[in-house]
């Protein structure tokens, strides 16, 4: 049986305050942020496991204090690792604790995007900024935070996927943070099968991979007749095998993380779907100036009072002056009080609060779209506009 990883968030951040709604249209040129001092450490490689995950990480198989036998940890430098058999370290993804310390190095853009090296939001990263230095981090809230705090010039994070869906926990983390979406990029998800050399499909009893990769597989894994094992991320699966030298054992990654960490590949494609794209968000955290000779898209947040034919309204502003949508996504309303109405029973609400992201095909510097939000600013409770960034037509 699959056993999943469930990690508490690391960070604790607080809600935003929604902007009045009296006020004009949301602006797209604000500055929330003061460069903090500089300062430098070296970041080398990832130490697996936390003590708190012994008996959970990589279904069961990892116990207290193995991650230690998995990395030497340099006493001149706490922060630094090396791997026991790899003549090249690794880069260590950054934790919450490490943000208070870091800063920029050198004359690359930072990049920031969750995972270990091999992640397929690496592979994200590098297409939107060619020749970056890219930066992984262990948690989605770490990589918002180390862009909010001048750690990386930028964050590369996943949206949404065309088989899986939203990747609600960024969205929520939009909401959360003062970054400006300034682009999107498009990356065609190729699962491959991987193994430590030496090790044939035959030989293999079961599989590591992220639980949305394991689905995404499920037709040729049933195949197989292997016991599927869910754990943080693909690329880490692909480092647990390689690092623990497994023989029975195989991952669900991607070729590149076959050749970081010296796994040969037993199968590629072997998604059931081809058709599997994940879009990922460029976020910075000033916006970008939206243009008009150029296809562009703007994302929105808003709320809105509860009646009858509310969001019928509130999308109406868009399909009266011809602007299509292309997303749409309700959220709950986090850290609000639940109304309670008159007519409630035993004290129930009847509804709940939420919100709605959406996106739609048009830049803010179009007449159609300023007029569009000034209406919804009409009668919505709450509106920001999180980017408006140039849309991305083509897949890699």
């Amino acid at each position: 049986m699959a056993a999943t990883i469930v990690r508490s968030p690391k960070l604790s951040l607080s809600l935003p305050t929604p902007e009045s709604t009296t006020s004009n249209l949301p602006s797209l040129n604000q500055s929330f942020f003061t460069p903090l001092p500089k300062r430098r450490r070296c970041i080398s490689i990832y130490a697996c496991t936390a003590d708190d995950q012994s008996n959970s990480t990589f279904g069961g198989e990892i116990k207290k204090g193995q991650a230690i036998e998995l990395n030497k940890v340099n006493d001149e430098n706490p922060y630094e690792f090396n791997a026991k058999d790899s003549p090249n370290p690794l880069p260590r993804p950054l934790t919450s604790a490490d943000l208070s310390n870091m800063a920029p190095e050198g004359s690359r853009l930072r990049v920031a995007y969750q995972g270990v090296r091999g992640a397929y939001s690496e592979s994200a990263a590098e297409k939107a900024y060619p020749n970056c230095e890219a930066v992984p981090c262990e948690q989605f809230d770490t990589a918002f935070e180390a862009a909010e705090r001048w750690l990386v010039d930028r964050a590369v994070l996943p949206i949404e996927n065309s088989l899986g869906g939203s990747i609600h926990r960024n969205y929520d983390l939009l909401l959360r943070h003062r970054l400006h979406i300034v682009g999107e990029v498009k990356l065609a998800i190729r699962h491959c099968l991987l193994a430590n050399n030496g090790v044939k499909i035959e030989d293999l009893k079961r599989v590591l991979s992220h639980p949305q990769a394991l689905a995404q597989c499920e037709n040729t894994l049933t195949k197989l007749g292997l016991v599927r094992e869910a754990v943080d991320d693909t690329a880490g699966a692909a480092k647990y095998i390689a690092f623990s030298k497994l023989k029975d054992a195989g991952a669900v990654a991607s070729l590149a993380a076959s050749r970081i960490y010296g796994l040969n590949v037993l199968a590629q494609d072997i998604q059931d779907d081809s058709d599997n794209v994940t879009r990922f968000l460029m976020l910075a955290r000033e916006p970008i100036i939206p243009r008009t000779d150029k296809p562009f898209k703007t994302s929105v947040v808003f709320s809105l009072d509860e009646g009858p034919g509310v969001l019928f309204k509130a999308l109406a502003v868009f399909a009266m002056r011809n602007i299509n949508l292309t997303k749409i996504e309700s959220r709950p309303l986090q850290k609000q009080a639940l109304k309670v109405l008159e007519d409630s029973v035993d004290g129930f609400p009847k509804y709940f609060p939420y919100l709605f992201y959406v996106d739609f095909e048009a830049s803010m510097a179009d007449q159609r779209a300023q007029n569009a939000l000034g209406h919804l600013k009409e009668f919505a409770t709450f509106l920001r506009v999180l980017g408006s960034y140039p849309s991305d037509s083509g897949i890699a």
